[in-house]
């Protein structure tokens, strides 16, 4: 520690000069705390190892730990093995709600003694304050450090830390007056029920605290518009079971956001009903299937629902386009080349971004209100990934709720919540296909986005962890890939790695224009925090696929010796 002089006004009131800076513990008349940061918990050297060896018996941590799907898990088994090893207490507070920014911050405060929990707090709640207790017999911590001889060994070499004398007693005088907490068990959320209540909740703080009357979704039917739609359904639920439980907080902010005094919602429809504006925007393409599960959900969830058609805007444009230059663009099925019918297909994805900020400025006066509405967003991580999406279509929104969950949890996310929370049309839009609708070439309803890719949902969440938490390359991939896929051929992984890296590099643009996104994986593309790169590569990646393609030639080579060793064995 160092000596720093006080400010003046402190030491008025203290009459302290100096105050001491660094790592310390503080000595009680009873007792020795300690406290370390958020991140320290997570080091290898954490500064807890070396407080318990210097007999501090309580360790706090104030956190700002954001949610991360199964992050907890790992938060549990360091507070775990910290108190498990070499004794003591530890507390753990944690931030909880919507910070104004894409992190959600999960809470779950919790107390650990001696390896054992102790009180747990909730990980997902629309509380702007929670506190968890318990009482703890500091002579539990006592007994089990003299039991532990390898400890007390350690800790007589250990390095000393200075300690802060204060005449103050934590404990109660009479040890009679306060029952010892028991030991709980751990209580760990399934993913499904992560996503669920995380974005959720991080939608309603995002509402409430940005002043606006709700929220505006294009609703395809589709997977991904149907999930976050889900979600503000949830978000809903949650809300109305804190209104039904008396809670001036939340009740003031549901007047606030719905400009109706004195008004509390009786049913999540109710509240649904005066947030949430879903649009089915219809093109040509479009098929009665999709329109029929967007209409359900919304029924289903209590929202405002309507229909309107893009094909006038979009013949608006290519007729301004061909009033300036004479030319008229058309899609390949109709005799255009490869540029008209990208083209086609992008002004139609444009045109529903347009319009949906049009209505969300004006929905809530068309039905007599004030405000206006956020404009969610609904591409999941993978598309953003590899760039599967037009810049500045609907993807182009003020905040989305499942920009950071993969394909494969969404539509995991799907089932759960079509078992669990009443949206039983969510069953269907799980099953059915995903398809753009958009009439490309080749793109009849029986081609599916995968198909379009060149590969699964599954194999593009792959790839993304292998590129930001693993760090791989194209070729340091396909070498990792081999293995972990058997049943595809070395030519096979070579030729989906090369294509993955290509789009991701060509796309990479579309990063910068990302609409806010709740943060839920770990290997989001997402530019603005968590992975900070060039939006400019050279997508020849001309070594590294000669390097790929060496690598498979060899690869190959093993193979087809491993086969003529296997077929002489059988001779």
């Amino acid at each position: 520690t160092k000596d720093y002089s006080a400010p003046r006004r402190i030491r008025e009131i203290c009459g302290q000069e100096k105050v001491p800076f660094g790592i310390a513990a503080i000595s009680t008349n009873d007792t020795c705390l300690a406290s370390e940061t958020c991140e320290e918990l997570f080091t290898p050297n954490a500064p807890h190892i070396l407080f318990g060896l210097n007999g501090v018996e309580i360790v706090a941590n104030g956190s700002g730990s954001h949610h991360q799907l199964r992050k907890l898990d790992t938060r549990i088994d360091l507070m775990k093995s910290a108190t498990a090893k070499s004794g003591g207490v530890y507390l753990y507070a944690n931030q909880q709600g919507c910070d104004g920014g894409r992190l959600y911050y999960d809470g779950c405060a919790m107390i650990w003694c001696n390896g054992h929990l102790m009180a747990q707090g909730t990980q997902f709640s629309l509380n702007d304050v929670e506190m968890v207790y318990a009482n703890i017999d500091l002579e539990e911590v006592r007994s089990f450090r003299s039991a532990f001889a390898s400890r007390s060994v350690q800790a007589a070499s250990a390095e000393k830390i200075p300690r802060v004398d204060l005449d103050f007693d934590l404990s109660s005088l009479d040890e009679t007056t306060f029952e010892p907490t028991k030991a709980q068990e751990i209580k760990i959320l399934h993913p499904m029920e992560e996503i669920a209540y995380g974005p959720s909740s991080w939608l309603w703080d995002y509402l409430r605290r940005s002043a606006q009357r709700g929220f505006f979704l294009p609703l395809s039917g589709g997977a991904d518009s149907a999930s976050t739609a889900a979600l503000v359904g949830i978000m809903c639920q949650e809300v109305v079971k804190k209104c039904k439980d008396g809670d001036v907080s939340v009740i003031q902010d549901v007047q606030k956001v719905t400009r109706r005094k004195d008004w509390v919602p009786a049913t999540p429809e109710e509240l649904a009903k005066e947030i949430l504006y879903c649009v089915y925007m219809a093109s040509e393409h479009s098929g009665e299937e999709t329109l029929t599960r967007a209409r359900d959900l919304a029924a289903q969830i209590g929202a405002n629902f309507d229909v309107i058609r893009i094909d006038g805007i979009t013949r608006a444009i290519v007729e301004s386009f061909s009033n300036c230059t004479n030319k008229t663009p058309h899609m390949e099925t109709a005799g255009g080349c490869t540029a008209e019918d990208l083209a086609m297909q992008n002004i139609q994805a444009r045109s529903r971004m347009v319009m949906a900020y049009f209505m969300a400025q004006l929905m809530p006066w068309a039905s007599g209100s004030s405000g206006s509405l956020l404009v969610l967003g609904s591409a999941n991580v993978d598309e953003a990934l590899r760039g599967y999406y037009t810049k500045y279509d609907c993807s182009a929104a003020d905040i989305n709720p499942i920009g950071g969950i993969c394909k494969v949890d969404l539509k995991d996310f799907l089932k759960w919540a079509a078992a669990n929370k009443g949206y039983t049309v969510l069953a269907k839009v799980e099953k059915a296909p995903p398809t753009a609708e958009l009439g490309g070439a080749g793109r009849g309803a029986e081609q599916t986005d995968e198909e379009d890719m060149g590969m699964s949902y599954e194999e593009l969440s792959y790839f993304g962890k292998l590129r930001k938490i693993s760090r791989c390359g194209p070729v340091s991939m396909v070498n990792k890939l081999v293995y972990e896929w058997p049943h595809l051929s070395p030519s096979v992984v070579g030729e989906k790695v090369k294509k993955f890296f290509f789009y991701y590099s060509i796309n990479r643009h579309k990063m910068t224009t990302l609409t806010p996104s709740y943060h839920a994986e770990n290997y989001s593309p997402e530019d603005n925090r968590f992975d900070l790169r060039q939006f400019l590569y050279n997508a020849r990646w001309s070594w590294q696929y000669r390097k790929v393609d060496e690598a498979v030639a060899r690869l190959e080579r093993l193979d087809d010796m491993r086969a003529a060793k296997r077929q002489k064995v059988k001779e």
